[in-house]
């Protein structure tokens, strides 16, 4: 029995080796989301070693993606929320079938940096503390979308139209943060860490916690779908969950 595990394994192995050296020298196009830029620039480097292909990701706005996508752009691999995802399924601009969950993403609050936190204890106080700001922001992306429809819920949509701040696309919340322009920014963990001249707060109570996943799917037009299949399973391997969680993202 251990010789027949040991023969299934190297066969195992003997194939995927097989199949990686069967796309060597594939060089992969994807677009991507901002929020996923930081982790797709440490992983894209990670696939020619890892499964023998090349994969080179330009990212935008969501909202740019979606349209550049749904025009016909030949894209090997598009990278966005599960749900924007779905909806080019759907629309038969991505192979169906195709979909790979990769990361979950939390939101996150941030302000300038020397400005008071912002108590995130609880949602009453993270109520509060929205109420109290000059002026907020978030992005058109899905955190943004969230964000706004909490405001909502807690009857504060008209309220908050008039003092907030939208991030274009493409455009970070931190930006906006840094300049003067928001005094409160929320958006996904991953694309706060790091930028200069603001600090991050925390993550939102867990009351009202945004969580984002993020995919990965094969474009309809590509002419290397295989491939494209194949970094998709290596980019959702558990080998990569520590570059993952670097970029303040978890594996799903």
């Amino acid at each position: 029995m251990a010789s027949d595990n040991a023969d299934m394994t190297a066969a195992a192995a003997h194939s995927s080796a097989a199949e990686a050296e069967s796309f060597a020298g594939v060089r992969l196009r994807g677009l991507s989301s901002m929020a996923t830029r930081g982790l797709l620039a440490a992983l894209a480097p990670l696939c020619a070693p890892g499964v023998g292909t090349a994969l080179d990701v330009e990212s935008l706005g969501g909202v740019d993606v979606l349209r550049r996508v749904q025009a016909g752009d030949p894209v090997d691999l598009v990278f966005l929320a599960s749900d924007a995802i779905d909806r080019l399924l759907s629309s038969g601009h991505l192979q169906e079938g195709s979909r790979v969950d990769l990361v979950r993403s939390e939101v996150a609050v941030a302000v300038p940096e020397g400005a008071a936190w912002p108590d995130l204890r609880s949602e009453s106080a993270l109520r509060e503390a929205v109420l109290a700001a000059p002026t907020v922001s978030y992005s058109t992306g899905p955190s943004g979308v969230a964000v706004q429809a909490l405001f909502e819920r807690w009857g504060m949509g008209a309220v908050m139209k008039a003092r907030t701040v939208v991030a274009p696309p493409g455009v970070p919340v931190a930006a906006l943060l840094a300049s003067g322009q928001a005094a409160l920014g929320f958006q996904q963990l991953a694309e706060l860490m790091g930028e200069p001249g603001i600090q991050v707060a925390g993550l939102m109570p867990p009351e009202v916690r945004i969580t984002t996943v993020f995919s990965g799917a094969v474009g309809i037009h590509t002419a290397q779908a295989d491939a494209a299949r194949q970094v998709l399973t290596f980019l959702a391997s558990e080998g990569l969950t520590d570059v993952k969680r670097q970029h303040g993202m978890d594996p799903v």
